[in-house]
C-alpha cells in the first residue's frame, strides 16, 4: 500500500496544471466515485464541463469507485433516514428485502421510490462532504508543495 500511495502522490504532482484545477478534479472524482451508478466516465464528462483536471478526476473516481460506496451504504441509510425523518433500521430492512427479491419491474413501484430517495440523499451528502474535504486537502498540499519546487 505505501508504494501505491507514493505513486499516487507522484502522479498528482507531475500534472502540469494549477493546484486549483488538480484539486478540483480530484474532489470531483471522489464525489462521482462515491455515488452509486456513477464513476470514471461521469467524472471525465463533468471534468470537461467544469474545466477541472481530467486526469485528477479520473484518479479520484478510480480510488473511490464502488468499494467506498458499498462501505458508506449504512451511513447513507442513516443520514438519509434522519433527514427524511425515517427509522433507519426499517429503511435498511426494506433495502435488504428489495435486494433479496429484486425484479426490474419493482423499481417503478412507489414503495421502492420511498426507500430509494433517502439513501440517494444520504449518498449525496457523504459524497459532497468527502469530495470537499479531498479538494481542500489536495489544494493545501499542492499549493505548499508547488511553492517549494
Amino acid at each position: 500500500m505505501p508504494r501505491f500511495l507514493k505513486l499516487l502522490y507522484l502522479k498528482l504532482f507531475r500534472i502540469h496544471d494549477t493546484p486549483q484545477k488538480i484539486a478540483g478534479g480530484l474532489g470531483l472524482g471522489v464525489f462521482m466515485g462515491i455515488l452509486p451508478g456513477t464513476g470514471p466516465l461521469a467524472a471525465l464528462v463533468l471534468s470537461l464541463l467544469l474545466k477541472v483536471n481530467r486526469a485528477a478526476a479520473l484518479l479520484g473516481s478510480l480510488i473511490t469507485n464502488t468499494w467506498l460506496s458499498i462501505v458508506t451504504f449504512l451511513l447513507a441509510v442513516k443520514i438519509g433516514g434522519r433527514i427524511m425523518n425515517l427509522d433507519w433500521h426499517k429503511l435498511q430492512e426494506q433495502w435488504l428485502h428489495l435486494l433479496k427479491n429484486f425484479h426490474w419491474a419493482s423499481l417503478f413501484q412507489p414503495s421502492v421510490i420511498g426507500i430509494t430517495v433517502p439513501v440517494i440523499i444520504g449518498y449525496f451528502i457523504i459524497a459532497f462532504c468527502l469530495g470537499l474535504a479531498v479538494y481542500l486537502i489536495a489544494l493545501l498540499v499542492l499549493t505548499i508543495t508547488k511553492k517549494k519546487i
